[in-house]
């Protein structure tokens, strides 16, 4: 569970297939990087809440550090 979730693919990109293979790898690899650069920032705000708060969002704790605790390549 992260804050903000990035789509895999943009929808602003539809002519990724049409790029050279080169080209599509270093598109896709940047923005695997963007997608975890978020998981990664998400995580940090997640685990800077306090009981209250995730109370109000209506997250137990123990989510939170179950959370917290993946390493920022998995979803």
């Amino acid at each position: 569970m992260t804050w903000q979730s990035a789509p895999a693919r943009p929808a602003s990109l539809p002519q990724l297939d049409r790029l050279p293979p080169v080209s599509r790898l270093l598109v896709m690899a940047g923005l695997a990087l963007a997608s975890w650069q978020n998981r990664k920032r998400s995580r940090l705000s997640l685990s800077r809440l306090d009981d209250r708060l995730l109370s109000d969002i209506g997250l137990p704790a123990s989510a939170r550090d179950s959370e917290i605790a993946k390493p920022f390549w998995r979803e």
